[in-house]
């Protein structure tokens, strides 16, 4: 019997993540697989749990709808901060990601979307959100 992948699986696998129109987004298939221990934050929730269940040599394509991806699009994950707030306070470009520290020691990060003199508008939003999604995957090995 084929082993199966289980919530806490370490698994090898390859994987093609898509938006709208098909566009590649990540992948594996034309490389070496990716070996990822389920639960520990590697991989998107959603994600996980469609490989939850499969077997040892499946390849499945899933196909999720905004809200079973990664969320809604939160217009209030957009916000205006002045430069001073930013770490190091730095010159930024339209387009970047910065990240910020967070209570506790962790950390956060955020697409500058416009930069001005004094401020800069950062969109906390996951990059996918808001999008369906193309989850293509299979399973190489389950440890």
């Amino acid at each position: 019997m084929n082993e199966r992948v289980r919530a806490d699986s370490l698994v090898t696998l390859h994987y093609r993540i898509a938006a709208a129109g098909d566009t590649e987004i990540a992948g594996t298939f034309d490389a070496t697989p990716a070996t990822l221990q389920l639960g520990s934050g590697e991989l998107a929730p959603p994600l996980e749990a469609c490989l939850v269940g499969l077997a040892v040599g499946e390849r499945h394509v899933f196909l999720l709808e905004p809200e079973m991806a990664f969320g809604p699009r939160d217009p209030l994950l957009v916000r205006r901060l002045p430069r001073t707030e930013l770490p190091d306070g730095g010159p930024l470009q339209a387009d970047s990601l910065v990240e910020f520290s967070a209570p506790g020691g962790g950390s956060f990060a955020g697409w500058v979307r416009e930069t001005g003199e004094d401020s800069v508008l950062v969109d906390f939003n996951h990059p996918l959100a808001g999008k369906s999604i193309r989850f293509e995957v299979e399973v190489v090995g389950v440890l």
